[in-house]
């Protein structure tokens, strides 16, 4: 194994989660050729080759899996194959999941009783390096190989590790589902603007701004963000006649609702995919 100061990686699986984290990893200055991505689809070889720089396989050896830490990142429905080729082949090295809703306990069934093993929870953004994931790992990984995966995550985005692997279908209900609640509340605010008379593109900008400095502002400040709102909001104002429409359709009943069964699903397909 080569050292944990630049650790050898093998990625199982070249999609979009994959190249989004190999992307931070290279803007982070991480040797690409201490990466090789395997993915039985040769179409993409070329491609990760010549954008990212990396190494590329079509199927697991004991040379490709001869690294530190191996990541899959393959659907859900494809990681029990994918678990019982890869069993032969581990001996000590990290096993990192990007795999929503298996479970660490199905997982390891999988591999043989293999526990060296961190279930992940990443979203969408992570393409652009401005993800979250929920991380937890299994208590037989050392505290050198969490902070390795602390760091591969990081190059992701931020960073939330958790104590208890059933908050993992709160992760996936929050920030898991949750960019999809925003892009939604941006599509509903454009077409707002839009009814009051601006342009399509007007509206998706203003929309887009709003909820971009809106988030900034809050990460970077301080102040709790019930603060932050209360300061926009003048009494007999705008803003406060705003809210009190959102408030009489109950706002927080309904993001809470949606988030409940976003978790509700998650515990539903971690049943069904782990059944296997």
């Amino acid at each position: 194994m080569s050292s944990l100061a630049s650790p050898r990686i093998a990625f199982i699986g070249g999609g979009n989660m994959a190249q989004a984290l190999i992307t931070g990893l290279k803007q982070r200055d991480f040797p690409m050729q201490q990466i090789t991505v395997i993915d039985p689809d040769a179409s993409k070889h070329n491609q990760l080759q010549k954008n990212l720089g990396v190494r590329t396989a079509q199927a697991m050896t004991a040379e490709t899996l001869q690294v530190d830490v191996i990541v899959l990142a393959v659907k859900p429905q494809q990681l029990k194959a994918v678990a019982d080729s890869l069993a032969p082949y581990l001996q000590t090295q990290l096993v990192l999941s990007v795999a929503a809703g298996i479970r660490t306990a199905d997982l390891s069934r999988w591999l043989n009783g293999y526990h060296t093993l961190i279930r992940t929870m990443p979203n969408t953004p992570a393409q652009i390096q401005a993800g979250v994931t929920g991380a937890y790992a299994l208590a037989s990984v050392s505290e050198s190989q969490r902070l390795l995966a602390d760091s591969l995550l990081q190059a992701a985005g931020e960073v939330v590790w958790l104590a208890d692997e059933l908050q993992l279908d709160a992760v996936t209900a929050i920030s898991g589902s949750g960019p999809a609640y925003v892009f939604l509340l941006i599509e509903a605010l454009t077409d707002a603007g839009v009814a009051l008379g601006l342009d399509q593109a007007q509206a998706l900008q203003l929309s887009l701004a709003t909820f971009k400095g809106a988030s900034l502002l809050a990460s970077s400040s301080k102040t709790p963000v019930a603060t932050l709102r209360e300061q926009v909001t003048s009494k007999g104002g705008t803003t406060e006649q705003g809210l009190l429409s959102l408030n009489q359709h109950n706002i927080h009943a309904i993001m809470q609702h949606a988030a409940q069964q976003a978790a509700n699903r998650a515990k539903t397909l971690g049943d069904e995919l782990g059944g296997q």
